[in-house]
């Protein structure tokens, strides 16, 4: 122990000394990872120009969110895209904690799409604080695999890459999968052509050899916004995909019916052993929860319903649009979005089958406050959406963009007025949260004008992207 370090510091240097000792990126287990990680200093948002009048490239975001630092709060540095159009969207790193035993793979690389280019964009984070595109693979690249629409980034064991891509070349169905090797170069489609038809995001848990991959829409359905008579056509998913993950081929396919319309996000529970996780079904506004059961087979069930609420402004009850899902690194809560509604919600899902509400708080959208963090700040226009939670389960980020034509449908002073970043104090033990009013990150004040924010992204690993063998 130095002079000037107290014996917690001490003890936290030693885990950080001992997480570095690991042959590869990431953390032996969850529960390494809650006890060895460093807090959260910075973060990294996708942050877009596309459906606004600023006529610039969408550029990543490194903000400063350490709060022993002058520029709490500020968006420190600014990584402009070479072209203008990409819509970032989501993205994620080269390695994660399912690389652990690979010696000398670093989790220091972003891979950061362009949902609307096909152009993936590859981020070097060696300088934490000012990181810079060291390739890009243009997207006729991408097309010449027949997919479009890059979606979820996940890092595989081994140090390759999967992304998940919603369409063909053409912008329609089917979807499929790209996979990088640790050189970023294409190796190729992973799943055979034909498997499924719609795609959006998707999780593995390699010890059960199983992977299960969701639903949006094809690109040209979902790029022009939202229409009703799209899902009366059953141009919108409802199905959950449960796949052979060393074959890449689909074993059973879930129809989630009316309760199960436009299955978004995956998660699985952290734990290897874990053969639980769950999907929102953003607009139903239901989570359900999926498992293997004792019959070998997979099965889904609704586990939580958001009733829809009147709105004067609105002919039809309004549903919560449950857009993003996160399972703390302990898998003991479930956190979601409403992003119509306005609120975010907690669960203890300590029974997975019967998650039960912890908390609630409320920050924009059509039901909650305007002005969450003061009557003096900058109004929150849009609801919740994108969710990052710290390691420990302390700190829960949130965003306010969805998609740059949805925005502009339900939330158009969102494009107008650019993004907040908010934050939540979370205590675990009690299963509470509480907004930090003192915390806003305001995306209105970039230099080429206000910017959307989207998915968040730690140097260290975060609940949204770490798996484990």
């Amino acid at each position: 122990m130095s002079d000037t370090e107290s014996p917690g510091e001490a003890a936290a240097h030693e885990h950080h000394e001992h997480h570095h000792d690991v042959e590869g990126p990431g953390y032996a287990t969850p529960q390494a990872a809650i006890e060895e990680a460093e807090r959260e200093t910075v973060a990294y948002v996708p942050s877009l120009y596309v459906g606004t009048d600023v006529d610039a490239p969408d550029f990543l975001s490194v903000v400063d969110v350490d709060p022993d630092s002058d520029t709490y709060c500020e968006v420190v540095d600014r990584v402009e895209m070479p072209n203008k159009g990409d819509e970032l969207h989501h993205f994620g790193w080269n390695a994660c904690s399912s690389s652990c035993h690979v010696e000398g793979l670093e989790r220091r690389h972003l891979v950061v799409p362009g949902q609307r280019s096909s152009r993936l964009h590859v981020i070097d984070t060696k300088d934490r604080r000012n990181p810079e595109i060291v390739k890009v693979i243009e997207p006729e690249e991408v097309y010449e695999y027949d997919l479009s629409a890059p979606h979820t980034v996940h890092c595989i064991p081994d140090g390759e890459i999967l992304v998940s891509m919603l369409g063909d070349a053409d912008g329609d169905l089917p979807g499929g999968f790209l996979e990088l090797n640790d050189d970023f170069e294409i190796e190729g489609r992973w799943d055979p052509p034909g498997e499924i038809e719609m795609n959006y995001d998707y999780w593995y848990q390699p010890r059960h050899n199983v992977m299960v991959s969701s639903e949006w829409a094809a690109p040209k359905t979902y790029y022009p916004g939202f229409d009703m008579e799209d899902v009366e056509k059953g141009n919108y998913g409802r199905h959950i995909h449960v796949w052979d993950w060393e074959n890449g081929t689909v074993e059973q396919s879930i129809d989630l019916g009316e309760e199960g319309l436009i299955p978004l996000e995956v998660r699985f529970l952290h734990s290897p052993e874990s053969v639980h996780g769950y999907v929102g079904a953003a607009l139903s506004s239901n989570i359900f929860h999926f498992y293997e059961g004792d019959d070998g087979e997979w099965h889904a069930e609704k586990a939580i319903d958001v009733e829809s609420r009147e709105h004067e402004d609105w002919d039809m009850p309004v549903p919560g649009l449950v857009t993003d899902i996160l399972v703390s690194m302990d898998d003991r809560y479930l956190f979601f979005s409403n992003w119509l509604h306005g609120d975010v919600r907690m669960y203890d899902v300590s029974d997975p089958s019967n998650p039960r509400l912890a908390d609630r708080l409320w920050a924009g959208g059509l039901f909650g406050p305007r002005h969450p963090t003061g009557e003096d700040d900058r109004p929150v226009v849009a609801g919740p959406q994108m969710l990052q939670l710290s390691i420990d389960g302390e700190r829960l980020y949130w965003t306010t963009s969805l998609f740059s034509t949805w925005d502009n449908q339900f939330f158009p002073e969102e494009g107008e007025r650019g993004s907040v970043m908010l934050k939540a104090d979370v205590d675990p033990r009690k299963g509470t949260m509480t907004l930090d009013e003192d915390f806003l990150v305001d995306f209105g004040e970039m230099p080429e004008g206000p910017a959307r924010a989207h998915e968040i992204r730690w140097p260290d690993g975060d609940c949204t992207s770490d798996v484990w063998q």
